[in-house]
């Protein structure tokens, strides 16, 4: 009696603990899934903020102007070159358009508002149009010119207000309207944005030469970490001795993963432009300093590629007479190679969202011009984000937003890929 008692009491006391550890076990689960929760939706606000800031800036507007070319008032010859077209003066052409637009303007303050309506990018509009077409001069003709960026910004109904200018604003608004009813103004999609370099004038201001600067700095980045990081792996994982030497060198290249990006840039100053005399701000050095940075990602990723691959296979080939060298390169590394693959393209990806060591190397300056080479002053997308946040009109916010959807998709397609590499060539052993 007392034996069975006893038995039902500890049956008891093991089917409580038991409840007692479920519900510990579904609190948990519950934690993690309000973790994951509140994660998705503070990712989710970021990126809907970013897309809805950033939206607009893949939209422009245009005017259409009766404009007047004669060579006298623009100071061209009887027969003027492609230069001399290109370099001529526009403004006084543009204004007179934009008078005889709206002749009801006559105060000087008004025409100085007037004269905003359009961008200053307008005058290269011109010269372009009249470059690829000679015959326009001494003529009157209705070209399309890019508006300014708060005329943009009225024309598309946006939630867009002037500061202390309400009046303004209403008079432009007004004029905006009676160019809706001629037809003379367009909302189209920004292809500048794709086209040009960075601008002064938000509206005119484009990604191409930070995507071209991105383009070369990874080139070099990719060319010089890439074999390097590969051979320090399988030398360390397949030639090298295990001593303390190899035990340091290996702690290090753990280490050197972990150094904040800056001091890489700090590095880059000091050595490759203050003592080689390399060229500051170009993709040359940024490539430089950023393969530095990626090469402890890529030896990492590459030494547990070569790991993975069984010893048997090695081993198989040794006994059939292949030497070392064959059984690495004709065996062991590629069966490594889809790993070795996906960390070089995740160190890439990391290199490519990096903007404090090239900070430090002068590639935050203005650059206008597109690079065309490793040794062009260029800035890369990064840095480029970086300066359109710093700016006070408010349309570069626009701007900074639609480059960093740029720079996310990228990113994504990057990362993408290299799962896509890794699931594509991966094998289980």
């Amino acid at each position: 009696m007392n034996n069975t008692t006893t038995k039902r009491n500890t049956t008891d006391i093991v089917k409580a603990g038991l409840a007692k550890r479920y519900a510990r076990e579904r609190r948990f689960k519950l934690m993690g899934v309000a973790a994951v929760s509140i994660s998705m939706a503070f990712l989710a606000f970021l990126l809907i903020s970013i897309f809805a800031k950033g939206l607009p800036a893949f939209q422009t507007t245009y005017i259409k102007l009766d404009i007047t070319l004669e060579k006298k008032s623009l100071g061209l010859p009887e027969e003027p070159t492609a230069i001399e077209i290109s370099r001529a003066r526009y403004d006084k052409s543009i204004k007179k358009a934009l008078l005889a637009q709206f002749p009801d303007v006559t105060k000087r303050k008004e025409k100085r508002m007037l004269y905003q309506f359009v961008s200053s990018y307008a005058s290269r509009q011109v010269a372009d149009a009249l470059v690829a077409d000679p015959t326009l001069l001494d003529t009157t003709a209705s070209l399309w010119v890019l508006a300014d960026d708060e005329v943009a910004a009225l024309a598309r109904q946006a939630d867009y207000t002037l500061e202390k200018k309400d009046k303004q604003t209403e008079i432009t608004r007004a004029r905006i309207e009676e160019l809706k009813a001629e037809n003379r103004i367009e909302t189209r999609f920004n292809w500048l944005f794709f086209q040009r370099g960075d601008s002064r004038e938000p509206e005119a201001a484009g990604i191409k030469g930070a995507i071209m600067g991105s383009f070369y700095t990874l080139i070099v980045t990719l060319v010089l970490s890439f074999p390097i990081g590969v051979a320090a792996a399988v030398y360390l994982e397949e030639f090298a001795p295990k001593n303390k030497l190899t035990d340091i060198i290996e702690v290090n290249i753990n280490n050197l993963a972990a150094v904040p990006s800056i001091v890489y840039g700090l590095l880059g100053v000091a050595v490759f432009i203050n003592f080689f005399h390399l060229p500051r701000s170009a993709p040359l050095v940024g490539g430089i300093v950023l393969s530095l940075m990626t090469l402890p990602t890529i030896i990492i990723a590459s030494r547990a590629a070569l790991k993975s691959v069984p010893p048997s296979i090695a081993d198989a080939a040794l006994a059939l007479g292949a030497s070392k060298i064959q059984t690495i390169t004709h065996h062991v590394l590629p069966l490594a190679m889809p790993g070795i693959l996906t960390g070089t393209i995740i160190g890439m990806a990391q290199a490519l969202g990096e903007s404090a060591p090239l900070l430090m190397i002068g590639m935050v300056a203005f650059i206008v011009d597109v690079p065309t080479g490793i040794t062009d002053p260029a800035t890369v997308l990064p840095v480029q984000v970086y300066l359109w946040s710093d700016s006070p009109e408010r349309a570069f916010t626009e701007r900074t937003s639609a480059a960093i959807m740029v720079l996310l998709i990228f990113l994504i397609a990057m990362n993408a890929l290299a799962v896509l590499l890794r699931k594509q060539f991966e094998r289980r052993w």
